[in-house]
């Protein structure tokens, strides 16, 4: 089995047909069945069911699809660690949402920086459910996110509070519901938000990225909520107002981690590195 084999497999299964994946690929269709048969000879067991409107995984096929993804991580993950300059003696990867980076990551960099030089730093941008994921595929050393998913083998602390703040552009708050963008946050988020606003009708625009919600914000003269590490530095320098008499919604930030880390110091400092991080910001 190589990286080849597997990536050829994913290709197949997402396509439906041996002659789309090649397309995709860019080789030819021969060497496309050619790595999975061999795939196939390496499992012991046929992974897809050949017919002539294409080709459909078997149950063997998608279970091994559940690993493939994985995988093909792990072979990254060792051939960035087996490239990197002598001068670092491993790498460490964090993730954590887009919206908290300005706040913790870009400033968690040059800290790390500073406390392990000998370290080459990765970092991921996705939801909790994907970092959840990774961590748990041995993916991800650290994660910060809003809603961790309770998993075995995985250690879960808090880190923060980033509460949700209904903002909007200044002079603008007034009647916010008629300029109103739900960017939807999650269920815990979606409970409050009901409780909060019983009789509010749907809003016409809902977005599921908070990025967006901000450019609606911004660009639009829109009011959303978003977080307070997403609007911060807009708050401080005017550029956003809260909506007065709007609630104020709890949103906590965690740390997640495997619970067996192959290197503790290292993850310790790590962690160590982001409360630094806010606490500088504190002061």
């Amino acid at each position: 089995m190589d990286a080849d084999q597997v990536r050829t497999f994913l290709a197949v299964a997402e396509a439906g047909k041996f002659s789309l994946a090649a397309d995709r690929l860019n080789v030819t269709q021969s060497t496309v069945s050619a790595r999975i048969k061999a795939l196939e000879e390496a499992l012991g067991r046929s992974l897809f069911q050949r017919t002539q409107g294409g080709a459909s995984l078997t149950p063997a096929g998608r279970q091994f699809q559940r690993h493939a993804t994985t995988i093909l991580r792990a072979w990254g993950q060792a051939r960035q660690e087996l490239s990197l300059p002598p001068r670092y003696r491993t790498v460490f990867r964090l993730g954590g949402p887009v919206t908290l980076w300005d706040r913790i990551l870009l400033h968690w960099v040059p800290w790390m920086q500073r406390a392990v030089p000998d370290v080459a730093l990765r970092l991921e941008g996705s939801y909790s459910a994907s970092l959840t994921d990774q961590l748990a595929d041995g993916y991800l050393d650290l994660a910060i996110m809003y809603l961790p998913r309770v998993q075995p083998g995985l250690t879960i602390t808090p880190l923060l509070d980033d509460p949700m703040l209904m903002v909007s552009r200044p002079r603008e708050g007034g009647d916010w519901w008629k300029r109103y963008i739900y960017v939807d946050w999650g269920d815990d988020f979606r409970a409050a938000h009901t409780l909060a606003f019983p009789e509010m009708e749907p809003p016409a625009v809902t977005v599921g990225l908070g990025t967006l919600g901000l450019r609606f914000v911004l660009d639009g003269g829109a009011a959303a909520y978003l977080p307070r590490s997403a609007v911060a530095d807009k708050l401080r320098d005017g550029g956003l107002v809260q909506v007065p008499g709007t609630p104020v919604f709890p949103r906590p930030v965690f740390i997640v981690h495997p619970a067996a880390h192959a290197d503790p110091p290292l993850l310790e400092t790590a962690i160590g590195g982001l409360r630094a991080v806010l606490r500088a910001q504190d002061e």
